[in-house]
């Protein structure tokens, strides 16, 4: 990619997703990051998304666009199933949590699944990953499926089943972060009888 004083250079090597608020943080003023759109350095991703021209879109970029778009949301459910390597399923929406008091966002691009967690549930057994230079909280294992079966009727018990075969058949799985995460959403009860038919 070709730096000049346009201020392409000041975009931190490795970032795929920006939004203005980012760019003015690297000293690039609006008017700066319009004419690096019209040179063809930058291109509009969405609704104040850009991305540099010419790096490379991995499977997770709509992660790193549903984290920009929802500042504190946490990836969840299908999509951390999905992230994790944990099912056959393939979301055509990014199942974001956020707070049950904070204002539900309404972004036109990716398609965002809004679900809303409330105190422990949305802070306990989440992880940061760098995704396209994008820090994005994404549930853990044991969190994912423990959400799972807690949002059963909304994605279906079969896919809480297959989450929980996959954790339980996979090495070096902790079955004591499984149960702290069945206890957190509540779902100890719940899951038992599953657990005790893959022993």
């Amino acid at each position: 990619m070709k730096r000049n004083k346009s201020g392409i250079d000041k975009i931190p090597s490795g970032v795929g997703v920006f939004r203005p608020r980012d760019a003015a943080r690297w000293g690039i003023s609006r008017t700066a990051l319009r004419r690096l759109v019209e040179a063809g350095e930058v291109e509009r991703v969405g609704r104040g998304l850009y991305s540099p021209v010419g790096v490379p879109v991995t499977e997770h970029h709509t992660l790193a666009e549903a984290a920009k778009r929802v500042p504190g949301g946490v990836v969840c459910l299908l999509s951390a199933l999905s992230f994790h390597e944990m099912t056959t399923q393939s979301p055509h929406e990014v199942w974001v949590a956020i707070d049950v008091k904070a204002r539900k966002p309404t972004p036109d691009w990716p398609p965002i699944r809004i679900v809303r967690f409330s105190g422990e549930a949305l802070t306990f057994g989440v992880d940061q990953h760098e995704l396209e230079g994008v820090e994005v909280t994404i549930t853990s294992r044991a969190k994912t499926v423990a959400d799972c079966f807690k949002y059963r009727n909304k994605i279906g018990v079969d896919v809480a089943v297959e989450a929980l075969r996959e954790y339980v058949g996979k090495r070096g799985r902790s079955m004591d972060d499984l149960l702290e995460a069945a206890r957190v959403c509540r779902v100890s009860r719940v899951m038992q009888p599953y657990l005790e038919a893959l022993s």
